[in-house]
């Protein structure tokens, strides 16, 4: 499965950005979708998740009541469109598909395939 991030930019603290994951090569149905973050010097953060089917999804705190991650099977694509974006919010933004029909993959670890990631800057 490949994996092409896009959508990221320059955005101003409060300001909105929408990233796209692009998926070929597989049966994107069958994986479990997810967005990580990293940002300079600091770990691998999970940003949010979504299940195969798409019917499930999860965002830790950080992320929750601004984020929202959706996904179209029929297009092979997963969106995270980000809201009320803070300079804390500056990173790298890695999509990453890992093969689990059931449910959300929380861990980094539990990712087979990832994209190439983009860059987001919030500026203050």
């Amino acid at each position: 499965v490949q994996l092409q991030a896009s959508g990221g930019g320059l955005v101003q603290a409060g300001g909105s950005l929408r990233l796209s994951c692009a998926a070929s090569g597989g049966t994107f149905s069958d994986y479990a979708m997810g967005w990580f973050r990293q940002a300079p010097e600091k770990d691998r953060e999970f940003v949010a998740g979504i299940s195969a089917s798409g019917a499930t999804n999860y965002l830790p705190d950080s992320a929750k009541g601004r984020f929202t991650i959706s996904r179209d099977n029929a297009k092979n694509t997963v969106n995270l469109q980000m809201n009320s974006l803070k300079p804390d919010d500056t990173a790298i933004y890695y999509c990453a598909a890992g093969a689990y029909e059931w449910g959300i993959l929380l861990a980094a670890s539990e990712y087979k395939y990832w994209g190439q990631g983009t860059l987001v800057t919030v500026s203050s």
